[in-house]
């Protein structure tokens, strides 16, 4: 009697189109990285395309208009990474001639999905000529808010690839209702929240425990901290202006177009001595930063925040969040008010100075919010959760 043969499974094959990917900063890219090295850790093969965001000397050139960048292929553990060269950024536009040459490449030997992260103008346009990259599902993580012009151009171009793609993923299901974008396709939208490998949080190295100790000892107590790009949606303004009615010291880490004016604000509000402007700052340090914070600042104040996932993070470490309510954003969602910190209303200085308070003078409150961070952020954020998810949605597109 013949055994009946055993099918075989073979790995999936994805290939993520991004628009930077680390060491560029920033929680899509962060999350683009994630996703990959997990997927792959499932035993996916993965690759990602993504534009190039330093230039030959190796220099971030993310905000620098006419800086051109390389082609370069490597390596990233069992990640393949495709970084597209530019030739210009025009209004946040990266300007890339050879990405629909590499995808023609790519589609001669075509991988089981593609997965698109968006906002990401560039890519839209490169795929909305490539009509044979499919079965594609995209992750849309914000709507385009403030830029009006561009948001009008590109709608039309979002549509068309929109409508192409087999699923639509959000990263929280608050985000899914505002979003006009994602409610003309509600039948094939889904959510996916956003993870992270959480160890390097939860369980510091005795060098991060003791730079952690050194910044108590640096700096005058308590610690507060602001973790982001510096760009309008941070909204930094409202925390520097909280900061006048809190003690303590609030260290910014970060960088942006946003920074000299926030500088200045911040010597104009008279509480420049109690800022600390870390710049782009190492794992290793942001990790003791966590742990040596009272809790996380996060005042964004618009949709173009859809998530926020220097939350997790925060949470990961025990360290508790401040936010804003955006509406319609899962930034609350997150981190959710009285469970893992405080939420207070947007562009509210007072009332986030209320919160910071709260959190110095009632006794037990951050430690009953610390092990609840820390409780949820495996619960819901680990990056194997997002993995297995992801894996399983493609093979319900595939089948």
């Amino acid at each position: 009697m013949k055994r009946p043969r055993q099918k075989i499974i073979k790995p999936l094959r994805v290939i993520h189109l991004g628009k930077y990917y680390p060491p560029a900063s920033g929680g899509i890219e962060t999350h683009t990285q994630t996703l990959a090295q997990a997927q792959a850790a499932l035993g996916a093969t993965v690759s990602a395309v993504v534009v190039n965001h330093v230039d030959r000397l190796g220099r971030d050139v993310t905000f620098a208009s006419t800086t051109r960048t390389p082609t370069v292929c490597e390596s990233d553990g069992p990640v393949q990474v495709y970084r597209v060269g530019r030739v210009a950024n025009v209004s946040k536009l990266d300007v890339t001639p050879g990405l629909p040459g590499l995808l023609r490449k790519l589609l001669r030997d075509p991988p089981d999905v593609w997965h698109l992260q968006t906002p990401n103008v560039t890519m839209l346009l490169a795929l909305a000529m490539l009509p044979a990259i499919r079965p594609l599902v995209v992750t849309h993580h914000s709507d385009m808010i403030r830029q009006k012009v561009l948001k009008y151009a590109v709608l039309p171009v979002e549509y068309r690839v929109y409508s192409r793609a087999v699923k639509l993923l959000s990263d929280s299901p608050p985000y899914i209702d505002g979003s006009p974008s994602l409610m003309k396709f509600f039948s094939k939208v889904e959510s996916l929240p956003l993870g992270l490998d959480l160890l390097p949080f939860q369980a510091p190295s005795a060098s991060v425990l003791a730079y952690a100790k050194s910044l108590r000892q640096q700096y005058p107590g308590p610690i507060w901290l602001c973790v982001g790009r510096l760009i309008y949606y941070k909204a930094l303004e409202f925390a520097l202006q909280a900061l006048k009615d809190v003690p303590g010291t609030l260290i910014v880490v970060g960088t942006g177009p946003m920074e000299a004016k926030w500088k200045r604000l911040a010597q104009d509000l008279g509480v420049s001595h109690r800022v600390v402007w870390q710049g782009r700052t190492p794992v290793d340090e942001l990790v003791g930063l966590y742990h040596t914070a009272t809790a996380l600042w996060f005042p964004s104040n618009a949709r173009s925040e859809g998530y926020g996932l220097v939350q997790v993070e925060a949470m990961a470490a025990g360290c508790p969040v401040i936010n804003a309510n955006i509406p319609h954003s899962g930034v609350p969602w997150v981190s959710r008010h009285e469970q893992t910190g405080l939420t207070v209303p947007i562009d509210d200085p007072a009332a986030f100075a209320a919160a910071a308070r709260r959190l110095l003078d009632e006794p037990g409150l951050r430690e009953r919010f610390s092990a609840e961070a820390r409780r949820q952020a495996v619960e819901r954020f680990d990056h194997r959760v997002m993995a297995e998810a992801s894996l399983a949605i493609y093979r319900s597109v595939i089948a």
